[in-house]
């Protein structure tokens, strides 16, 4: 990793623009991390929950709105890639989508050991330990879509786009031997993953072995980031003006009429991040984007964003932290049978109700994450990959 001493400015990018941007980030990882640790998933608010499989919740966003945030920030780099060599560019792609693709790999190894059933540690097996993860997809569709963005005019990264949309649906039945090929287990995401993998080796979260990043979905994944970087493109061009705000509206509104028609043949559902899916969130994050635009950058209402600027300016070292750090609480026990994980809720959180306590557990978990987040912006240190 770099760790950068001052916040870059990039080209005629005024700063105001940096914080839509960075608010948009910060945003995204504070409900991650807040719906990724709660006191006790059993007993957490629905609309923290993902869809169990077909459908829509709130906490369904987050990660495409990461991605998203992903290829916004790319059309912000492009115009330095113009002053480098095609080698030095391509460097820059291929390492840092290795660097992220291994953090996330050794993120879910970690902390390397695990416990018998004697509780005696030993080491935790190379062959259980899963490959792909949020990380990695991450890792993989900035990879893919920084050379389309690099290789291709703007006009062919949408069509591009487009096509990994419909060769997606294609694929899901064309791949599956199942009578249901959108289904848990006969969806043709599991089967090339089995295939590449085996099950040791995938997320078993569902009861059963699936990966909501499979391998395949992958595909309809990078268009959320070719979304983004079209998006950026569009605003680092134009500016903040009305225009911007109108077209960012009217494809927001677009894009979920499109993703409501193709519901009908090709459900949303994030967990095989189906095409209808991409159109649903990335027609949100416009909206959602044209409405901080308006509020930071023509309103100048900015005196709420320095909270979500500190997790947006370090946003995959944050995301990191706290899923170490959950990792650890839930190693750590503080007796035989408890981790300190279980123990923290049940003793500071839990006496505030079930589902609040596990609220307030989330929300001071990721508020822990905001302080690491703070103390690094206050001395000026902004980790890059």
């Amino acid at each position: 990793m770099i760790i950068l001493q001052q916040q870059c400015m990039l080209m005629n990018i005024t700063p105001l623009r940096f914080t839509a941007l960075d608010v948009f980030r910060g945003m995204t990882i504070c409900f991650m991390i807040i719906v990724n640790t709660p006191g006790n998933g059993a007993v957490t608010f629905s609309p923290l929950l993902h869809a169990k499989w077909n459908g829509f919740t709130p906490t369904d966003l987050v990660f495409p709105s990461f991605l998203f945030a992903v290829g916004n920030a790319i059309s912000f780099v492009i115009p330095k890639w113009s002053t480098l060599t095609q080698s030095q560019v391509l460097w820059k792609i291929f390492k840092r989508t290795l660097i992220i693709f291994l953090l996330g790999y050794l993120m879910y190894w970690f902390p390397f050991v695990k416990r018998d059933i004697a509780g005696n540690f030993i080491a935790f097996p190379f062959e259980q330990t899963r490959v792909f993860g949020v990380l990695q997809r991450i890792a993989i569709c900035y990879g893919i879509a920084s050379l389309i963005v690099y290789y291709c005019k703007p006009k062919t990264t949408v069509i591009l786009a487009i096509i990994f949309l419909f060769a997606y649906w294609i694929l899901l039945y064309v791949l599956s031997n199942a009578a249901d090929p959108l289904s848990l287990e006969g969806n043709a995401v599991l089967r090339i993953d089995r295939w590449l993998l085996g099950d040791q080796h995938l997320y078993h979260g569902e009861g059963v072995a699936f990966d909501p990043e499979g391998l395949l979905s992958n595909l309809p994944a990078i268009a959320n980031v070719i979304a983004g970087y079209v998006v950026g493109r569009f605003i680092r061009e134009k500016g903040a003006t009305y225009e911007v705000l109108t077209v960012l509206l009217l494809a927001g509104a677009a894009l979920l009429f499109a993703a409501w028609c193709w519901n009908f043949s090709f459900p949303v559902n994030k967990k095989l991040w189906t095409s209808s899916f991409v159109l649903l969130t990335v027609g949100l994050d416009c909206i959602i984007l044209a409405v901080l635009i308006y509020i930071i950058s023509v309103k100048h209402f900015i005196g709420w964003t320095y909270f979500f600027e500190v997790m947006g300016r370090n946003p995959l070292f944050i995301y990191l932290l706290s899923e170490l750090g959950a990792t650890l609480l839930y190693f750590l026990r503080s007796d035989s049978r408890t981790s300190l994980y279980q123990w923290s809720y049940n003793t500071f959180f839990q006496p505030a109700g079930n589902y609040i306590g596990s609220f307030l557990f989330a929300l001071f978990f990721m508020l822990l994450c905001w302080l690491a987040g703070y103390i690094l912006d206050k001395r000026k240190i902004y980790i890059r990959v």
